[in-house]
């Protein structure tokens, strides 16, 4: 299946599913996806190392469970973008008692030079330019 055919929900899951590995050794980041023409281009994770802790050391990250539980959630939020196909979504994510905690933050971009000077031809013959 190609990244056109694929829906945006199913980019991010998709995503998401190749951070798994390292998100489960965090308790607390931020997940950056890249979006041109409703598709995920760049995606990646932000976090302080001081987050990343180990069994040794008495903290863990995320279990599989609570990864596919963010996963779940990241899809769930996307209900909520509605009308741009440019721009960033971050999703902020915290390990909190046990549980799994996201905020969302959808970011919109747009270009002037494409909303300005986008080029529309005229239907003039030439006969009608030259009477001007």
């Amino acid at each position: 299946m190609t990244l056109e055919r694929m829906s945006l929900a199913r980019q991010v899951d998709v995503a998401l599913e190749k951070l798994s590995g390292e998100l489960k050794g965090l308790s607390a980041g931020t997940i950056v996806l890249q979006i041109r023409d409703d598709a995920v281009g760049r995606f990646g994770i932000r976090h302080l190392p001081v987050d990343c802790g180990t069994q040794e050391q008495g903290t863990s990250g995320m279990s599989p469970s609570q990864v596919l539980n963010l996963r779940r959630l990241a899809i769930e939020a996307l209900k909520h973008k509605s009308g741009w196909t440019h721009g960033e979504i971050s999703y902020d994510f915290g390990l909190k008692q046990g549980q799994v905690y996201v905020s969302v933050l959808f970011e919109s971009n747009y270009n002037m030079a494409n909303v300005l000077f986008r080029y529309s031809p005229k239907n003039r013959d030439r006969r009608e330019a030259s009477n001007e």
